[in-house]
């Protein structure tokens, strides 16, 4: 009797490594973006895809989630529903800083992790309703601002708000970026904007498909007044043939698309995804061609908001001068530890 308790014992025993062996964690993690018709979107997922296959041994998943955009984004952060996310400069700086729209609601536990891309300002009207060629062309009009709670709103109030406009000035619609596009063609919307990395899918598509329409341009007049209500901006071009029929270079401005967690992320974990992003160009430009400049050069230009303490070790490995703003508190709270 005893003899076959002991064999039983030794089985269950047995079992119980085997199982034990064949377990492993699961842990997922999502990344926040934006509307499916943009460049947060596919760079989110191509990110995850990225990630996951480094990880695969581990059962290590990253998800690329659509979304509102950037000030949804932070709301998904807050609640534990989004691990990373992609946000605008401009709402980046705000959130952390407790300023604009959410003033009085800061969220001091935003890291960046880098400048991934610039986000370039397409403003895009139906030629009947071009005059002079720039932004302020849209007053009069019915345009998209973009979604409610998103990235694309609040940038695109505040560049209005810089040329002395509001939503009384126009007939406000707030649409993601195909259903822009697909309203202008059916005759039921003048223009809107779509703030992503060139080129925009939904604008070539735009193009491609013969609509009559055109993307604005944005003045050194214009970017002056609208950096005085907001200073999230630089001149940018985009170049002759960016996008189908476009013959010659258009003029806009840009602001820094930003890769953002938070200091609950492992230091060394994220200090591994930061040297995999930006040492992986190749393949996100497979993912989207404006992955052409995300570079470890460029990471940290246009940031405001500090950067995570993984993301700091890898730039600070690579030689890059990191202003001190950009410098996580986590760093002085170890090295307190540490004395």
């Amino acid at each position: 009797m005893k003899k076959g308790l002991s064999v039983i014992m030794i089985l269950l025993m047995s079992l119980s490594v085997l199982a034990g062996c064949n377990f492993e964690k699961k842990e997922i993690y999502n990344i926040a973006t934006a509307s499916t018709g943009g460049t947060y979107y596919p760079i989110g997922v191509g990110m995850g895809q990225l990630w996951t296959e480094h990880y695969r041994d581990q059962n290590i998943k990253f998800n690329g989630q659509s979304s509102a955009g950037s000030v949804e984004n932070i709301d998904l952060m807050k609640n534990g529903e989004a691990d990373m996310s992609i946000l605008q400069n401009l709402i980046s700086t705000q959130a952390y800083e407790g300023s604009g729209v959410f003033e009085g609601n800061e969220y001091k536990d935003l890291r960046a992790i880098g400048m991934i891309w610039p986000n370039v300002e397409h403003f895009v009207l139906m030629n009947s309703e071009v005059d002079s060629g720039d932004i302020s062309d849209i007053e009069g009009n019915s345009f998209s601002v973009g979604p409610q709670a998103s990235g694309t709103e609040q940038s695109t109030m505040t560049m209005m708000e810089g040329i002395g406009l509001d939503k009384s000035n126009i007939r406000p619609e707030y649409l993601g970026y195909d259903d822009t596009i697909s309203s202008m063609r059916d005759g039921r919307l003048d223009g809107g904007s779509l703030p992503a990395g060139v080129p925009v899918s939904a604008i070539t598509d735009m193009l491609a498909s013969n609509l009559s329409a055109t993307i604005l341009e944005v003045t050194d007049e214009q970017l002056a007044q609208i950096n005085e209500v907001a200073d999230a901006w630089y001149p940018y071009t985009i170049e002759a043939g960016t996008y189908p029929r476009q013959e010659e270079d258009i003029q806009t401005i840009a602001q820094p698309n930003v890769l953002v967690a938070t200091p609950e992320m492992d230091t060394e974990f994220v200090y591994d995804l930061t040297k995999i992003l930006y040492e992986n160009q190749e393949f996100m430009i497979g993912v989207h061609n404006s992955a052409k400049e995300m570079k470890v050069e460029t990471a940290l230009e246009g940031l405001n908001t500090p950067l995570h303490a993984g993301a700091y070790k890898y730039f600070d490995e690579q030689g890059l001068d990191i202003p001190e703003k950009l410098k996580p508190i986590e760093l002085d709270e170890e090295a307190e530890e540490n004395e």
